[in-house]
């Protein structure tokens, strides 16, 4: 029984090393994407937009934390549900 733990903690701690590559490899395409949309809306002149259009800019700067986030607790869930096996 142990020895299967122990296999099974080696595979959780390399998946979670790769999809945290992967992860953040995948980020790198966001950022263009929230530069288009900040440019789209034209996040840059804060005084001609609106309370909506700041808090939506707002939003989009926050894309990229979220999705880090999203990443490292996929990743460590990961590893928790090798643990309770």
């Amino acid at each position: 029984m142990n020895s299967k733990r122990a296999q099974s903690m080696g595979i959780a701690i390399i998946g979670l090393i790769v999809f945290f590559i992967i992860g953040l490899m995948c980020i790198n395409f966001l950022f263009n994407e929230v530069d288009t949309a900040r440019t789209g809306l034209n996040c840059a002149n804060a005084t001609a937009i609106s309370d909506g259009t700041k808090l939506t800019c707002l939003v989009t700067d926050l894309a990229i934390s979220y999705w880090i986030w999203i990443i490292v607790a996929v990743a460590l869930g990961f590893v928790l549900v090798r643990i309770n096996l």
